[in-house]
């Protein structure tokens, strides 16, 4: 991971996302769709879970970058990542909307932190104002501020995509945060998972970056701080 000068210095605002970066979506993901093959027993006793697992997080990751980039709605979306799995397994005997509707109740089940980001948010918190900029379904988003209300509490500052009507990285996001945020640009730190929507999105704003990537990238942009596990980044801040 590359070293780079120390920036707590300029910082005077820390955004966090939220899936797969302070809350595990990735985890709690695969758990609700076991969850799903093991409620329709018949459905699925064709398909392997790993497969299960495979064909859903291709289909659903195709089918929200089109949300983000505004091709299509909320309801789109949720009707077709499994109306595309159905039959893209040969489902038999099931709708997309008994699977989505059990789906979304498994979901709720298993959602938990990240190991090692809550004391990381927590002792940031204590040291920074901090906010929370994320992707996703407000309805869902808020859900899980209010299973942890530890974000909630902290949050200066909260931004759900569907709220603004447009997703990350569109500009109009990262510039909806940056008023929020009160500060200039280049004192906002972002801290997120997805390069496409956090690293490169808060990069064209002229905000610093945090990349969380637990598997080496092959290349960082330039002025990019990386790291796999979340005392790195208090390291980096000068905070644990």
């Amino acid at each position: 991971m590359p070293s780079l000068k120390n920036p707590s210095e300029t910082i005077r605002f820390v955004y966090f996302d939220l899936d797969d970066t302070l809350l595990d979506h990735r985890t709690a993901e695969q758990a609700a769709l076991a969850d799903v093959k093991a409620a329709f027993p018949d459905v699925f006793a064709h398909v392997p879970l790993e497969q299960l697992h495979h064909t859903y997080h291709t289909i659903n990751t195709e089918l929200w970058e089109q949300y983000q980039r505004g091709q299509i709605d909320r309801p789109a979306l949720m009707h077709a990542r499994f109306a595309r799995l159905i039959e893209a397994l040969g489902l038999q005997g099931v709708t997309s909307e008994q699977l989505n509707a059990c789906y979304m109740e498994r979901y709720r089940r298993h959602w938990r932190w990240v190991p090692g980001a809550r004391e990381a948010f927590l002792t940031v918190a204590r040291h920074l104002p901090v906010g929370l900029l994320t992707n996703g379904f407000a309805a869902v988003q808020h859900a899980k501020l209010a299973r942890f209300p530890e974000l909630r509490r902290h949050a200066k500052a909260l931004v759900i995509s569907e709220e603004v009507g447009v997703a990350k990285p569109h500009p109009e996001l990262f510039a909806h945060a940056t008023r929020a945020a009160g500060v200039a640009p280049e004192a906002i730190l972002y801290v997120g998972d997805s390069f496409g929507s956090d690293v490169l999105g808060a990069k064209n704003a002229g905000w610093q970056v945090a990349w969380f990537t637990p598997a080496a990238p092959a290349s960082v942009p330039e002025s990019v701080f990386v790291f796999a596990h979340w005392p790195e980044l208090l390291r980096w801040l000068n905070l644990g």
